[in-house]
């Protein structure tokens, strides 16, 4: 018995722990396909986007059911306290015949069918390019997420790597520190030098701090843009991209040419001016009649003697219009105006779109051009840097010369990574542009 007890308690104790553990929420470790492909998934601008192209897709559907027949149902209850009565002949003995009764309930049933009806096939056609509009409108949403998530995934990656740095930089300091401060111990340099490093090492703590702050709140952006969760840890799985492939990269985009038509901007546009042109025709289809067929059915509950309304009709009805003082004709010509409209803003939206792909283009090879340079420049301020720390130690340069040439290499280390971000915003942009190397279904 005391065993059990005893195994009981040993069960108790543990089990919390057990749960502790369980609780320990695993790092979502996402690449960057994988974070475009979830806020395809959960991002509130793309499930809104989604949402009015179902809308479009219902509209569509509507409007075919309009000419589709349609079947209703009028019932009435009608009280009569005085029903009228005739009666014939010159008899007076005779019994008044009534023409109606006290209580009645009439039903009617009424079948409609639209036969012919010019707005009606405009609104078809119209139907299909708002789908279309809304189907642009998605994509057009999709390639704003995938720059957006494809930058702030990059600034993450840049600011863990040039944390990773910068914390190796600063192990040399210590450790430089830690020798000469033995040094200074022992009488062979100055109190000045040991400070001059303590200034040096403070100055990496505060960048690293700074750029952990800039790390978090750019995870903090992203998991808004994925949807996911404040409380879900998140790491990037994939590294920055290398030197090399990045300079591939902006060649090969360099390298291909814009096509005006797979712009989703222009595409937009040219939707604009077809919704413009069929206002025109809608317009015009009010000269024309609409003629629908319907069929009645009534009954009554209780029929008076003398019931002259027919149970069952057949007819066709037309609204064919005549004149409206010119009215119809001044509408025409304001749609009309307005197709001419659309057409000019398509024309300088081309214009405008060729000078921005011309724009960007030179925007990254400008840039990868600056970001080639840069490359350079840091291997050798990185160089110089770590001769100035071996001849520090051996005493050949002063505190100050290595501080000032540190200075530099952080410089350079700060603009290498900023040009390296600045060349992706470019080739992201580009690619959206283009249209090209985007993932929009």
């Amino acid at each position: 018995m005391f065993g059990k007890i005893k195994h009981l308690l040993i069960m108790l104790l543990l089990f919390p722990l057990g749960v502790i553990n369980s609780g320990a929420q695993e790092p979502l470790a996402l690449s960057l396909e994988q974070a475009v492909q979830m806020a395809h998934e959960k991002n509130t601008n793309v499930l809104n986007s989604k949402l009015d192209l179902q809308m479009s897709e219902r509209k569509i559907k509507e409007t075919i059911a309009m000419g589709l027949p349609h079947l209703n149902i009028k019932s009435a209850y009608t009280f009569l306290p005085v029903v009228p009565s005739i009666v014939f002949g010159n008899d007076p003995n005779a019994a008044p015949i009534e023409l109606g009764v006290k209580h009645n309930l009439t039903t009617d049933l009424t079948a409609s069918q639209l036969i012919f009806n010019g707005s009606y096939i405009v609104g078809l056609q119209a139907t299909k390019v708002l789908n279309n509009l809304a189907i642009q409108n998605d994509e057009k949403t999709l390639l704003d997420v995938n720059e957006s998530v494809i930058n702030t995934y990059q600034m993450i990656q840049l600011a863990e790597e040039s944390i990773d740095i910068l914390k190796q930089n600063l192990d040399n300091v210590l450790k430089t520190q830690y020798e000469i401060s033995e040094m200074y111990k022992q009488g062979f340099v100055e109190k000045t030098d040991v400070d001059q490093l303590e200034v040096t090492a403070n100055v990496l703590r505060n960048t690293i701090n700074q750029v952990k702050s800039n790390l978090d709140m750019a995870y903090r952006l992203l998991k808004i843009q994925i949807g996911i969760d404040e409380q879900v840890p998140v790491v990037a799985a994939d590294s920055t991209e290398s030197y090399e492939s990045l300079i591939l990269q902006s060649n090969q985009l360099l390298a291909e040419q814009f096509i005006l038509t797979n712009n989703v901007d222009y595409k937009l546009v040219e939707i604009s001016k077809k919704l413009a042109e069929l206002n025109v025709k809608n317009e015009k289809s009010t000269y024309l009649p609409v003629i629908t067929g319907f069929y009645n059915r009534t009954h009554k509950l209780n029929s008076p003697a003398f019931d002259f309304t027919p149970k069952d009709m057949f007819g066709l009805n037309m609204n064919l219009p005549i004149f409206a003082s010119g009215q119809r004709k001044f509408l025409i010509d304001q749609k009309e105006f307005e197709v001419e409209k659309r057409e000019n803003t398509r024309l300088f939206v081309s214009q405008s779109l060729i000078m921005q792909a011309n724009q960007l283009k030179s925007d990254v090879e400008i840039k990868a051009e600056k970001y080639k340079n840069q490359k350079l420049s840091k291997k050798l301020t990185d160089e110089i840097y770590q001769r100035t720390l071996e001849k520090y130690r051996e005493g050949m340069v002063t505190s100050l010369d290595l501080a000032n040439t540190q200075n530099q290499y952080l410089n350079n280390l700060t603009n290498y990574y900023q040009f390296m971000f600045d060349l992706q915003g470019a080739i992201t942009k580009l690619e959206k542009l283009y249209n090209i190397n985007q993932i929009t279904e």
